[in-house]
């Protein structure tokens, strides 16, 4: 299931972009990141090719079950590392943009441990 961070980072962006509007299409996406059009495109094909995505013929963006499946366990990493680190006293800003580089390098193993820790320690 591991995909490298570009792909990782779309999936969590289409997923994000799905809980807030019915339907997603690529020029969402590259307003999402602000990445250039080109660059998405390339992108979404990639990602159709590996069948994390489907997309219809008027250009709506799905996540298949794998798809799904990686953009969650991001998503999960993302918003529980941010929050710890808020916690811990980091500014907003830059513990969403640290939380957006360990979500794609840490272990399984040691996420779970962290999840677990974090969950035993709530206010």
């Amino acid at each position: 299931m591991h995909k490298n961070e570009s792909a990782e980072n779309y999936l969590e962006a289409i997923l994000m972009l799905s809980k807030e509007q019915l339907e997603v299409r690529s020029i969402d996406v590259v307003n999402e990141l602000g990445f250039k059009k080109s660059s998405v495109s390339v992108a979404m094909k990639k990602l159709r090719e590996s069948g994390e995505i489907e997309m219809g013929p008027d250009g709506h963006i799905t996540l298949t079950d794998s798809g799904l499946a990686i953009a969650e366990k991001i998503l999960e990493r993302h918003e529980l590392i941010s929050s710890w680190l808020e916690r811990l006293g980091v500014d907003p800003e830059t513990a969403v943009e640290d939380a957006c580089g360990i979500e794609h390098v840490i272990s399984a193993e040691s996420f779970e441990a962290v999840k677990k820790y974090i969950l035993a320690h709530q206010d």
